[in-house]
């Protein structure tokens, strides 16, 4: 029988991933005008491709474009404005550096043209439930898949967040989500997986989201881990957002020393060195 390390193979294209001793770090790259935290920054395309390039200097080991923000509360925009976002980054970023480039949307139009734009994998939020033909873009295309949890909306998910088991009812999520996807045609081992903190959660689940690696991999795929500068950061440090940097390194030298496979953050070269120097000194 297979290990739950061999298990977590995550394979596409030219791209393999497997279980190793420190995560891939993926550099947050948003084209919008209000992400949570660094929303407007990098809206002009060129921008956000020094953005990206920079985060790729720094160790980034996959760039994640987004188009939309996701953050509570916000609203949605078209599929063509998201794609004129998006499309022109990833195909300079795809042009200019080797690392795999993520597309960060749950519409399938965007995806698609993403893909042909250069990207190599699909990040959606809703894990392939929003759009009824994000499955088959991703089934046809080949590329990586990440499946993230989330309950409710954008709009909707922290009006009153409620689970009896939030660890296992996302563990559920994972299995069932597996199975669909699988049985559409889209391989195991492209699929990862994202328990999607700060979608539809409170502090305290999300707290236990992040003591909860090992059980998330027992489903057998890799585990992403997306905490950087988030709101729950502000309950347990009572920092404000432009002080959460060193709250979002505790929790990714946490993540990491519970073999968590992918980190994805803003600030890539902090969290690398901190990471590097945990592993370096703890074995």
């Amino acid at each position: 029988m297979a290990s739950c390390d061999d298990q977590r193979v995550w394979e596409f294209g030219d791209f393999r991933y497997a279980p190793r001793e420190r995560p891939l770090l993926m550099g947050i790259v948003n084209v919008t005008p209000d992400s949570f935290s660094d929303g407007g920054r990098f809206l002009q395309s060129s921008a956000a491709v020094e953005h990206g390039l920079r985060l790729a200097e720094e160790g980034a080991d996959i760039l994640d474009v987004g188009g939309e923000s996701t953050r509570p509360g916000s609203g949605g925009i078209s599929v063509e404005e998201e794609l004129q976002r998006v499309v022109p980054v990833i195909r300079q970023l795809a042009e200019r550096t080797k690392i795999p480039i993520s597309v960060d949307t749950s519409k399938a139009a965007v995806a698609r043209e993403a893909l042909q734009a250069g990207a190599v994998i699909v990040n959606d939020i809703s894990g392939l439930r929003f759009d009824p033909q994000m499955i088959d873009v991703c089934r046809d295309s080949q590329c990586g898949v990440i499946c993230m949890h989330m309950q409710g909306t954008p709009q909707t998910m922290q009006a009153a967040p409620h689970y009896e088991d939030v660890v296992e009812e996302i563990c559920t999520f994972f299995k069932e989500r597996l199975q669909t996807l699988t049985a559409a045609g889209i391989a195991a081992e492209r699929i990862a997986f994202d328990p999607g903190v700060g979608f539809g959660k409170t502090a305290q689940h999300n707290v236990q989201i992040l003591a909860s690696i090992r059980q998330f991999q027992a489903v057998g795929r890799p585990i992403l881990i997306g905490h950087s500068r988030k709101g729950f950061l502000k309950k347990v440090t009572g920092r404000e957002l432009d002080e959460r940097l060193f709250g979002t390194i505790g929790v990714s030298v946490a993540v990491a020393h519970q073999g968590v496979d992918l980190i994805r953050v803003h600030d890539v070269a902090a969290n690398l060195d901190a990471i590097t120097a945990f592993l370096a000194t703890s074995k």
